[in-house]
């Protein structure tokens, strides 16, 4: 039986052998044929499909949607509309991850600037660090003295 062993194909698409198998287990490659001693036997297309898998979650999707492009692939039909529309739900997510680190920098630009505006020595065991938890302008008064 001629065709590639697990670690072969591992090397050609440069992932470990338990992400050969991973892949397998999951259904995003083919049930591999055997040798009679039961070593997988993979065929040429494999590195090339598993190239595609780590080149589709570097572009965010997950394996269940990777999955499911090579589920519409293997019924034959090219899945191009289906992944644009995966894809463009992945760049309005990372629009809206955007929009939330940019106000978590504004915040946290505020925070840094509070914190060198204020006194140390006004910071009580209740507040922990008033830094956060007094949320007052830098030398505004006290709200209990």
């Amino acid at each position: 039986m001629k065709g590639m062993r697990i670690g072969e194909v591992a090397a050609a698409a440069g992932v470990p052998t338990q992400t050969v198998r991973l892949y397998e287990r999951r259904g995003l490659l083919p049930e591999p044929a055997r040798t009679a001693n039961g070593y997988r036997v993979y065929d040429e297309t494999t590195p090339i499909r598993l190239q595609f898998i780590r080149t589709a979650q570097t572009a965010g999707l997950t394996l269940a949607e990777i999955a499911g492009i090579v589920e519409i692939r293997d019924g034959g039909i090219a899945p191009c509309a289906h992944v644009t529309s995966l894809l463009e739900a992945k760049l309005v997510e990372v629009h809206r991850r955007q929009h939330q680190l940019a106000a978590l920098e504004a915040d946290l630009r505020r925070l840094v600037e509070r914190g060198r505006h204020l006194d140390p020595t006004e910071c009580t065991d209740a507040d922990i660090c008033h830094i956060i938890t007094n949320p007052r302008p830098a030398g505004s008064a006290r709200p209990d003295g």
